[in-house]
């Protein structure tokens, strides 16, 4: 599940068991009120399809909050989270599934070397930073998600603001790099989780083109790829 900052709200989400990706987006303003309503619509909507066609409530919910600078991360903790977490006892009574809340960010200024030869080369895809040029206070860690063949390779920045799965380091960063791999319109590896790609090809779609909130009936069509 992806939550972006853009001037629509977009909430993608995978649902594993069926291979099946439902889109729901939402334009609305920047009112607090409104605000409030879109997280609370996104996430209830993601969570019933999830019910529909699996046939239980999810007990894990992993969020990809797109969009966030250091700056806004109290925000997010502070404000955001909260809402989310509100959403799930309206969704159904004693219902409470074990959520985290992961900032990714993608303008990165670290840059990262393998030696190989005698000679510095981009890392291996799949290649995890989390000591040294990390924060030893935060739970983050850089991710080289994708290939490049020319220059130096950006890595992606991921701060796991808020966790109850519990998930080991190892695992938490394991999930998010088979994340990278669930793009549809690429063969390869992208360099953020796909529910992120997903939900920023959507906002693009329509405040670049359709400048309107799309049919409910695309809601699981991969239409805007």
């Amino acid at each position: 599940m992806c939550l972006p900052e853009t001037c629509q709200g977009a909430c993608t989400s995978i649902l594993y068991k069926i291979e099946i990706t439902f889109h729901c987006l939402l334009c609305l303003g920047f009112t607090v009120l409104v605000r409030n309503s879109l997280i609370f619509l996104m996430v209830s909507s993601a969570v019933s399809k999830w019910q529909k066609y699996n046939g239980q409530l999810p007990a894990r919910i992993v969020v990809y909050r797109d969009g966030v600078g250091d700056g806004q991360l109290k925000m997010v903790v502070d404000y955001e989270v909260p809402q989310l977490l509100s959403v799930f006892g309206e969704c159904s009574s004693n219902y409470r599934p074990k959520v985290s809340v992961i900032v990714v960010r993608k303008k990165c200024i670290p840059r990262f070397f393998a030696e190989a030869n005698s000679s510095l080369q981009n890392p291996p895809v799949g290649t995890v930073v989390d000591t040294e040029a990390t924060r030893p206070e935060w739970y983050d860690f850089y991710l080289i998600g994708q290939l490049a063949r020319q220059g130096s390779v950006n890595p992606t920045y991921y701060n796991v603001v808020y966790d109850e799965n519990g998930l080991k380091p190892d695992h938490m960063q394991r999930l998010t790099y088979k994340m990278c791999h669930l793009y549809y319109n690429w063969p390869g590896v992208i360099r953020v989780p796909a529910p992120c790609q997903y939900a920023q090809k959507l906002t693009f779609l329509v405040g670049q083109s359709i400048h309107r909130e799309p049919s409910l009936a695309l809601a699981d069509k991969l239409y805007f790829l």
